[in-house]
């Protein structure tokens, strides 16, 4: 978890809940030793006037349990992922973490002080929270999710959706697993959500999407975007 300095003591904050919290923070418990670099870039963005002292709390993954905690349906390319409990993850996001946080620290109760986000398999879960659970959270930080699953599954319910987060931040790379096609369908797929969220109002204040031109699926490749993703959905 991430108390930002110069937080003004106990001032109420904003609180970013984040999907595999070991992937956050410490390269000691991070993934091949790479983390989205959240303490460094928060502090910075802080410093600079950029965004508002924020709390961030990582969730971490039940490690071989990630793929079936995160997914709301099966991914067949991946055998660790069947009988998921993607539905059960986003009560427990919302019913459970939520509410523990805001007993048990000074932050803001509010649904415009409330985001969540993930990548990957992670941005898939962040993405299934709020279509679950709408009105709890505000804001909603996706990077390089697999939409693919379940035959787009979550791309196909998104159009369905009558309410969404105050914003949004998508991002995606063109390289994300250096397999043309596959590359490819990731994209589409990001643009197809777009599609989705424009056609349910959502204009340039609410929505930011940024495809970057060779970045990859990986914590270095969201640790670079996670910057301008802050900016937007915590800025003024």
């Amino acid at each position: 978890m991430l108390r930002p300095r110069g937080g003004g003591g106990a001032a109420a904050l904003p609180v970013l809940y984040l999907n595999d919290g070991q992937n956050l923070f410490d390269p000691a418990r991070a993934f091949a030793g790479g983390t989205w670099r959240v303490t460094e870039t928060v502090h910075a963005l802080v410093r600079q006037g950029a965004i508002p002292p924020v709390l961030v709390v990582g969730i971490d993954h039940g490690g071989e349990r990630r793929s079936r905690e995160y997914l709301p349906v099966a991914d067949d390319r991946n055998p660790e992922a069947r009988r998921p409990l993607g539905r059960q993850y986003a009560e427990f996001v919302t019913r459970e973490v939520v509410p523990f946080i805001e007993r048990t620290y000074p932050v803001l109760r509010r649904t415009s002080a409330r985001a969540c986000g993930g990548s990957s398999y992670g941005g898939v879960a962040a993405l299934m929270t709020v279509l679950e659970h709408p009105g709890i959270f505000g804001r909603l930080l996706i990077e390089s999710p697999s939409l693919y699953v379940g035959d787009r599954y979550l791309v196909r319910r998104a159009r369905r959706a009558a309410r969404w987060p105050s914003r949004i931040y998508l991002g995606v790379g063109t390289s994300e697993t250096g397999r043309e096609e596959v590359d490819r369908d990731a994209v589409a797929d990001v643009l197809s959500l777009e599609e989705a969220l424009r056609r349910a109002g959502l204009g340039p204040r609410r929505l930011k999407v940024v495809v970057r031109e060779g970045a990859t699926h990986s914590e270095d490749a969201w640790a670079a975007r996670l910057p301008e993703a802050l900016s937007f959905l915590f800025g003024s």
